[in-house]
């Protein structure tokens, strides 16, 4: 699939999901979402780039303390719920830009922090999205990073890059974390802390997420229930009775790093 094609299917995805996307507590909640705000060093003076921000969780959990928050977004759907859910908290230093995360509409250098979380599986092209992070952080200042990973092995990596993509045709794939460190190293960051996470899926919740129903559903659910028992353990599927999945687990990765002087 061509990138233009890919980019509108997610707008699609998105747009008729944005709602879910805000409410799901996998996204509004989550240790790796605390990390991350602990972690930050966020101060009074900082601009912020909230890239793919989505339901605006990242920008609403800096908002109160740094000076702007700019929540970036392709999709305008998003942007409009962020925005109800942002300033419905009172946070009033938050911009909302139309933007693209392979082509960022700012100059070098423009941000203290620059955060993107549980997004970037969806990018075409995530070598220009991780090169135009840094383009626009500033000199010392940082990248706080999370997404989805596959797995190290080929085969856990394509099964669990296969059921996202049959659950989201806007998936287009979760790296591994040995990826993700080193494409970010070569950009010229300095990883300083990477932290995993176990991220348990409950089925019901992860289908309806993506307004996966019907046929396309049972279909999703026949690929877990007959992996293999290698597959099986690793993801820890488990069901909650004969031929239905309750849940199974994956994994999440926080990477912090800094752009230092080349």
């Amino acid at each position: 699939m061509e990138r233009d094609q890919i980019k509108n299917q997610m707008r699609k995805q998105f747009s008729q999901n944005a709602e879910h996307y805000v409410t799901s507590a996998i996204h509004a909640q989550g240790e790796d979402l605390a990390l991350l705000v602990a972690s930050s060093q966020a101060a009074e003076h900082m601009n912020v780039l909230d890239i793919a921000t989505g339901g605006g969780h990242v920008a609403n959990a800096l908002a109160p303390l740094v000076s702007r928050v700019t929540a970036l977004d392709l999709t305008e759907g998003m942007l409009e719920v962020a925005t109800r859910f942002i300033q419905g908290n009172g946070h009033e230093n938050v911009d909302f830009v139309t933007g693209d995360a392979e082509h960022i509409p700012f100059p070098d250098n423009s941000f203290e922090l620059v955060t993107c979380r549980i997004a970037a599986h969806h990018f075409p092209d995530v070598s220009s999205f991780a090169s135009e992070a840094y383009r626009v952080t500033k000199l010392g200042g940082r990248l706080l990073f999370i997404d989805n990973v596959a797995p190290e092995q080929d085969e856990l990596d394509r099964f669990y890059n296969d059921i996202e993509k049959m659950r989201d045709p806007s998936h287009v794939r979760a790296w591994r974390k040995t990826e993700w460190i080193a494409l970010f190293e070569r950009m010229g960051y300095r990883v300083e802390k990477m932290v995993s996470f176990a991220k348990k899926f409950h089925f019901d919740d992860w289908c309806t997420r993506a307004t996966l129903f019907g046929e396309g559903r049972l279909e999703l659910e026949a690929r877990l229930l007959h992996a293999k028992e290698k597959v099986r353990s690793y993801f820890n599927i488990v069901e909650k009775e004969q031929d239905e999945i309750l849940s199974f687990e994956g994994e999440s990765v926080y990477i912090q790093a800094i752009k230092r002087g080349v």
